[in-house]
């Protein structure tokens, strides 16, 4: 994924506006990324990655085996069809 690809599809949150939030606001625990404009608190999706996100604040690398954004949004689509999550009113639509 690129920085300006979406990590937070129900309300849109940039993998760059998480990084960011995590190197400037330094959050103890995984959870407080939600102050980042909700990331995390839609369908669910994305909290994985984002806790992939956070274990990583130290290290200035990315990660090789990030995933496409077209694979990453599919498989938000199969999660969500398979009744683990619902999206918000506004979410990136599941396809």
């Amino acid at each position: 994924m690129k920085p300006d690809d979406e990590v937070c599809l129900c309300f849109h949150i940039t993998k760059r506006k998480i990084v960011n939030f995590i190197r400037v606001e330094k959050p103890k625990v995984v959870s407080q990324v939600a102050e980042c404009g909700g990331a995390g608190t839609g369908c669910g999706w994305c909290r994985k990655y984002i806790g992939t996100l956070f274990d990583q604040r130290l290290d200035d690398a990315s990660d090789a085996s990030d995933p496409s954004p077209e694979s990453y949004a599919a498989a938000r689509s199969q999660y969500v069809r398979d009744g683990g999550g619902t999206p918000p009113p506004g979410a990136t639509p599941v396809e």
